[in-house]
């Protein structure tokens, strides 16, 4: 059965539930969970709706709020019957819940339009279903959906709107995985190179670490499951990549996604750290929960804009910014990923964090041999050099990282095609490295 017959199947149960909750309310008699029309049986092969519905065991209750959550999305016609007024105080009845929409001029479900449909006037059926919302629920673990927090502290729990992920909603409709826009609700781009491991020049003390590191996306399942050692070890893993600007630290990061099938987001810092109270911990909750269980790597480059060391409380603003970091921590510590942070200096990272890091890589300045390899990489086949160009003893002379031997090979090449021509020509590389030595306050 295609995926569109069967969500069909599923509408029309719900729309069943939902006509039977309404009529009997209104007759003032009472329906029992197991009076409400049965759901449609899952069929074989599954289709992406009823394969996730299949994974995770949905009860009767949990797959009805999951239709609940989708369908404002693909029939939001299904809840107009919830739009009804109590013509006794000229309002919507308090026990329906839902909220309006900004452009949306439907009925938009909250926890008390779920509670409705599944419980009824039932308390005890009730208090069950606050459950299908806590942090421990798979709804919330992988996810799935949730209740946004009412706008007030002192709002009822179940008034929150419940929303359905942009993840799971690709996934319940077309069976694609979803892949987030940056924006200001996911401040991180997706991180991507065509180079290979033999484009990365690093001693070879480096390259053994990255390799504990793709070790651990192999087998880290069998490691925690299998060996049973996730009572004494954290799910995720957490990394520093520290060194000079251009030593490799982001090229690095993407090649252990792309070895691992893994997408890697890069976190603008920019966006994600505001100014007002709370603003940073709510963006990046909001990374780290789109994040949770999808086999993304979170790549926090310049991080010590973030995660910097912690201050004497001497203000207001010292015991914010403290807080701020503290659970920055605690996030991080929690997110059973992979996270990378990369920063210039070590030192600048707030001690915390280091101790919690399974992995400190320093990434060093490029030897005199590294160098050379790295001018013989950096520029195109079609290019010629002009005879009196020694790249060993460019290499030998200048010392610089690999970013920036880069940027001279693209200057070079460049002032190559404005004349017309094929050739590097010594004046050029000169001159590109003098750029690059200006950048860092340096002299040739």
């Amino acid at each position: 059965m295609s995926n569109f017959l069967f969500l069909e199947q599923e509408i029309q149960w719900f729309s069943a539930v939902l006509s039977l909750r309404l009529e009997n309310y209104f007759q003032h008699t009472e329906v029992l969970l197991a009076d409400l029309p049965s759901p449609p049986p899952l069929p074989l092969p599954d289709s992406p709706y009823s394969s996730i519905v299949r994974q995770f065991a949905m009860n009767v209750e949990e797959r009805l709020v999951l239709l609940l959550a989708l369908c404002p999305h693909i029939r939001p016609q299904a809840l107009d019957l919830l739009l009804v007024k109590n013509q006794n105080f000229d309002k919507t009845y308090t026990e329906f819940g839902g909220i309006k929409g900004t452009n949306h001029t439907g009925f938009l479900p909250t926890g008390e339009t779920a509670a409705f449909i599944v419980a009824g006037n039932n308390l005890e059926l009730r208090i069950n279903l606050i459950q299908l919302f806590d942090n421990e629920h798979f709804f919330y673990k992988n996810n799935i959906l949730k209740l946004q927090a009412p706008q007030h502290d002192s709002e009822p729990f179940l008034s929150g709107a419940l929303v359905i992920s942009k993840e799971y909603l690709a996934k319940l409709t077309s069976g694609l995985d979803y892949k987030p826009e940056y924006s200001p609700q996911f401040p991180a781009k997706r991180l991507t190179s065509s180079l290979t491991w033999e484009d990365l020049v690093v001693e070879d003390e480096v390259r053994e670490e990255i390799e504990e590191i793709k070790a651990w996306l192999t087998h880290s399942h069998t490691l925690l499951e299998t060996w049973g050692m996730k009572r004494i070890v954290k799910a995720g893993f957490r990394c520093l990549f520290y060194g000079l600007p251009g030593t490799g630290k982001t090229l690095t990061a993407s090649l252990i996604g792309n070895s691992a099938g893994m997408p890697v987001y890069r976190v603008d810092l920019s966006m994600l750290v505001s100014k007002y109270i709370g603003e940073t911990e709510k963006n990046l909750a909001s990374i780290f929960e789109q994040a949770e269980n999808k086999n993304w790597v979170l790549f926090f480059d310049e991080a010590d804009a973030l995660f910097g060391k912690r201050t004497q409380t001497n203000s207001s603003n010292d015991r914010h910014a403290n807080q701020e970091i503290a659970y920055l921590l605690q996030r991080i510590e929690d997110f059973n990923g992979l996270v990378i942070l990369a920063t210039n200096l070590k030192g600048n990272i707030d001690e915390a964090f280091a101790r919690r890091f399974q992995a400190m890589i320093y990434f060093s300045m490029p030897s005199a041999e590294q160098r050379f390899k790295l001018w013989q990489n950096s520029f195109s086949k079609f290019t010629v050099f002009e005879q009196n160009i020694d790249l060993r003893k460019i290499a030998q002379t200048y010392e610089l990282a690999g970013g920036s031997i880069i940027n001279i090979s693209q200057y070079c090449s460049l002032k190559a095609l404005q004349r017309k021509s094929n050739v590097i020509l010594m004046a050029d590389i000169l001159e590109g490295i003098k750029r690059e030595f200006r950048k860092e306050g340096k002299m040739v």
